[in-house]
């Protein structure tokens, strides 16, 4: 079980400097994305931390860039599933090609490539990517587009949006290590300081509970 104090011992062990908090801002679209994320979804909380993020200044386009962001927590589906479904078919006897085709080499040169991101992703995710693209190429094309759509426009920095997935990622009923690695060196990279991140951990320690969604 993967507790607060691991994900603090964590970051903890980076050794930063304290740098700035937190702004007024920030801490209200963290909150927001960890009410709105799937392991949350609470409506009561969703609608007060739309109204803070908005009192607190971010616009209609941050809020709903953060809300698109989050979305995608579905894909952690994904990152848990395709490995074991890939390596029981073949155990069963199932015929999965061990070598990409032509046409999933050209999707892999175009979304994977050398870029530095993914080498830290397959290092947190081994296998995971490749193992997508030959169960289902057209998943691995979706994939890429819909996790880099809040990424396009750019209203929010993407410090802040590092640091909102870091926290959904913290929640005492997701807490997914691979991705709070991933985004907490993401996040300290783009400049983040021990002070932000431990406010960070704090609004994930508080999410709201899932009471269901009418």
């Amino acid at each position: 079980m993967v507790t607060l104090s691991d994900l603090r011992d964590i970051a903890a062990a980076l050794e930063l400097d304290a740098g700035s908090p937190l702004s007024d801002v920030d801490a209200a679209l963290i909150a927001l994305g960890v009410a709105i994320s799937v392991t949350s979804l609470n409506r009561g909380a969703i609608e007060r931390r739309i109204g803070d993020a908005l009192e607190a200044g971010a616009s209609v386009g941050q809020i709903q860039e953060i809300i698109s962001l989050i979305s995608g927590l579905g894909v952690h589906s994904l990152m848990v599933g395709a490995v074991p479904l890939l390596e029981q078919a073949r155990a069963e006897g199932i015929d999965i090609a061990d070598e990409l085709s032509s046409q999933q080499q050209a999707l892999w040169d175009q979304h994977v490539g050398d870029d530095p991101f993914w080498t830290g992703f397959e290092r947190e995710l081994p296998g995971f990517l490749r193992a997508m693209l030959l169960l289902s190429p057209d998943q691995f094309a979706a994939f890429f587009e819909y996790c880099a759509l809040p990424w396009k426009s750019g209203q929010v920095r993407a410090r802040t949006k590092e640091l909102v997935a870091m926290a959904s990622d913290a929640t005492p009923t997701h807490r997914f290590m691979p991705g709070f690695r991933l985004h907490l060196a993401n996040a300290v990279a783009l400049g983040a300081g021990a002070t932000a991140i431990g406010q960070a951990l704090d609004i994930a320690a508080a999410a709201p509970e899932h009471s269901g969604t009418n």
